[in-house]
């Protein structure tokens, strides 16, 4: 088969979940506080994939104003069962301090373009919700449960399931805690899986940073007890500092036609001294396969693999052909916005984008910006800016933004005399200023392992 180097969704697209529908794969990501909400890609062959849709794109679906830095859209779960498509999700509206706030929503429908339905909400006990849906036809949510009042690692506290009824619209009987998980701590992001005749319960654990696993355990029952993998987990980079794909877990499985297993997982890629991973939490790939004594092994060992076979041959020009935007047609499914499910003052017409000035670059409620991913590690980007400030409160211009506290921000604004000045903002300070005048061309250059650059020519 061929070959393909990982990542296969660069820069920002964590959390992955995958499904298959006849020769058709989808794979959803995490979109934190980015509008509209969830990612998903399309695949015929797993090597090549192409963003067609983001399914939570009006306001009964999902509204984050409000949302901090990194909340939002957690951890979504995409599923089929045999007649329409079935999203869970999370929308985190507070993450610090000892008590989160978090609702997880179900959403369904028939094709995958939408329209989704008004979403349900199920319960907030915790993150990462997931939907299993039985061969007899039940449906199963599971979750992670977090509580408050257990001081152990981040207060994560299992893997709970309930029923859930698709008639009633809401979950219905018991609902149990089926896992602890294990000493490395910190289980979520579960998956359930029916083969023959074991549920296996594929989790990760020990949270986001060098220590994310995939571990996995089985029961023959769906409420458990679950019995753990001979290996503990199936996947992992903890015990490997010099692999080059670090920060391995949170993982998803599926089958091909063909009855091949892979495992897509998050991971990231540190360059800096301090392992920064300036390109975000990205999705990669991994072969799999069952072994005699019915247990699940990545085929190259544990530590994430660079290189993967997969049925398909990737197209490696369109990973790096130069994209121009001219904004004929609407907003390009590559951009979004921050948290308002009403971008009313985000617009374009005649070959142009028009933002309408709002809230400033640090609210968490509504700004006129619109942004792409960062999906390689070096890159020149560059916009045309038509804009008549007439005041210091006035200002636009192109940013490199990673959080409303981790930002570099050229822009146009003006002095008290109205006249126009091309001023550097970042997160903690302000840099230098200097005169400008009609149209202006301005340019970031960012390369691996150094500083970025402006320019104004």
């Amino acid at each position: 088969m061929p070959t393909i180097r990982n990542p296969i969704l660069p820069g920002f697209n964590p959390d992955p979940s995958i499904v298959r529908v006849g020769t058709d794969y989808y794979i959803a990501t995490s979109t934190f506080e980015w509008f509209s909400g969830v990612q998903i890609h399309h695949s015929t062959d797993l090597a090549n994939w192409k963003l067609i849709t983001r399914p939570l794109d009006r306001k009964s679906l999902l509204d984050m104003r409000g949302d901090p830095d990194s909340g939002g859209i957690w951890a979504p779960c995409l599923s089929h069962d045999g007649q329409k498509f079935w999203l869970v999700y999370t929308d985190v509206k507070r993450k610090d301090g000892t008590f989160w706030d978090l609702k997880n929503y179900i959403t369904s429908s028939e094709s995958i373009y939408g329209p989704w339905a008004d979403p349900i909400h199920a319960n907030s006990s915790g993150i990462d919700p997931s939907l299993f849906h039985d061969d007899d036809g039940r449906k199963w949510f599971v979750n992670q449960r977090r509580d408050y009042r257990f001081p152990n690692r981040d207060h994560f506290c299992g893997i709970m399931l309930q029923e859930f009824d698709p008639e009633a619209g809401k979950l219905v009987g018991p609902q149990k805690k089926i896992f602890d998980g294990t000493e490395i701590g910190i289980t979520e992001g579960p998956h359930i899986y029916n083969r023959n005749g074991w549920y296996y319960l594929l989790t990760a654990e020990g949270g986001t940073s060098y220590d994310h696993s995939c571990t996995l355990a089985r029961s023959r029952s769906v409420w458990g007890p679950y019995e753990l993998h001979p290996d503990k987990y199936i996947l992992s980079s903890r015990e490997s500092p010099s692999a080059e794909l670090q920060r391995a877990g949170h993982g998803d499985l599926v089958e091909t036609p063909d009855g091949r297993t892979y495992l897509v997982h998050l991971l990231s890629r540190p360059i800096t001294e301090k392992r920064r991973s300036v390109l975000g939490r990205e999705t990669a790939i991994q072969e799999a396969f069952w072994k005699d004594d019915g247990w699940l092994y990545v085929k190259n060992g544990p530590v994430p693999s660079t290189l993967v076979d997969v049925p398909g041959t990737r197209n490696e020009d369109d990973h790096w052909r130069e994209v121009r935007y001219a904004f004929d047609s609407g907003l390009p499914i590559d951009f979004q916005w921050l948290r308002t499910p009403e971008p009313e003052k985000i617009f374009s017409t005649n070959g142009k984008l028009v933002l309408h000035g709002r809230d400033a670059i640090g609210s968490w409620f509504e700004q006129a910006l619109v942004a792409r991913r960062q999906t390689h590690f070096s890159y020149d980007a560059e916009t045309l800016i038509d804009f008549q400030p007439e005041n210091e409160r006035e200002f636009a211009g192109l940013t490199a933004y990673y959080s409303r506290f981790k930002f570099f921000y050229l822009h146009i604004t003006a002095n008290e005399d109205g006249e126009r000045l091309l001023s550097i903002m970042s997160s903690k300070n302000r840099g230098l200023q200097d005169h400008c005048r009609f149209t202006i061309l301005i340019r970031l250059v960012f390369h691996q392992r150094e500083k970025s650059n402006w320019h104004s020519p």
